[in-house]
């Protein structure tokens, strides 16, 4: 289970987010889902990165929006980020999409959660 969320970053498709929608699910209550969530919103992250990196062209907008959304779901969920992958996709995000809408609403709402006083990357 501890390599599916790398599987995640490559694949960027529904099926794949469905099998974690479903292993969510399943440890719901339980003391891993936490960790699980951490997993997944690296995994977003590094995916988002890797589709601006690839489509410089915004050509998979739809892919790239439901992962956007996937991404604020587990930033309040989650409330924290691996400081190496926030940069890679602020970066990256900034040189590619500086105008997408939807990329820059979902940047505006993590700065607001991320960086908040007890948040983990403000000190």
């Amino acid at each position: 289970m501890d390599q599916l969320p790398a599987a995640f970053e490559r694949a960027g498709n529904e099926e794949s987010w469905a099998v974690a929608d479903a292993i969510s699910r399943v440890l719901e209550n339980s003391e891993e889902l936490h960790s699980w969530r951490r997993r997944l919103l690296s995994a977003c992250m590094k995916g988002l990165v890797a589709m601006y990196s690839s489509n410089k062209d915004e050509s998979k907008q739809e892919v790239e929006r439901s992962m956007l959304l996937r991404l604020e779901e587990l930033l309040r969920v989650v409330g924290e980020v691996d400081p190496d992958d926030w940069y890679s996709l602020v970066k990256t995000g900034l040189k590619y999409r500086y105008r997408d809408e939807a990329f820059l609403k979902v940047l505006n709402v993590a700065f607001q959660l991320l960086y908040k006083t007890e948040s983990s990357l403000s000190q």
